[in-house]
């Protein structure tokens, strides 16, 4: 038993729930729709994630996706942000289904590899080239972290749905949001 390893994938593992869980029983339109002033989506983020995931726990170990990817990125003409807009094509269930067989596919390379074994990221600095699998799980739990604690921002902008997961949402029952609020902006409003 590898308790690093096993630490480090329940992190990951944690996040990817709550990435699920804030995009389920989301309206088609919703989950697509442009939340911020750079276009953010919900379901953008998680083709994101599934593609990330890909590329450091799966090409990055000699396992490429059997999936292609829907654009090169080594053609000039590719828009870099490609990867953060959901294929028109798959509903919301399909890109969900999408993204756990992503991370499906990346938990088989981290079962099947040590923490000390390096791969390598092309698209990294050279001297930060060849990771080893710690170093990538590490980057993978913030990185998909981080982007749930987006969709956590953007599901409350959509419904006001909070909170980490269904069973521990980390929030107190019965608050007094508007009083809050109402602090918050005292306590803004102060340095006008």
């Amino acid at each position: 038993m590898d308790e690093a390893k096993d630490t480090l994938h329940r992190y990951l593992r944690s996040a990817r729930d709550a990435v699920i869980w804030k995009v389920e029983g989301l309206s088609e339109y919703d989950a697509r729709r442009p939340l911020t002033p750079t276009g953010t989506s919900m379901l953008g983020v998680v083709t994101h994630l599934a593609w990330v995931d890909c590329g450091y726990l799966g090409a990055s170990f000699g396992r490429p996706f059997p999936e292609p990817e829907p654009w090169d990125f080594d053609d000039p003409a590719t828009d870099p942000n490609a990867d953060l807009v959901p294929d028109p094509g798959l509903s919301l269930e399909q890109t969900l289904a999408f993204y756990r067989r992503a991370t499906a596919w990346s938990d088989e390379t981290i079962a099947a590899t040590p923490l000390e074994a390096t791969g390598t990221v092309p698209w990294w600095r050279e001297e930060r080239r060849h990771p080893t699998l710690h170093t990538m799980l590490v980057h993978l739990v913030a990185q998909t972290h981080r982007h749930a604690g987006h969709l956590d921002i953007l599901r409350e902008r959509i419904d006001d749905r909070i909170g980490m997961i269904p069973d521990a949402t980390n929030v107190v029952d019965g608050y007094d949001w508007p009083a809050h609020v109402a602090r918050v902006q005292e306590a803004a409003d102060r340095f006008r």
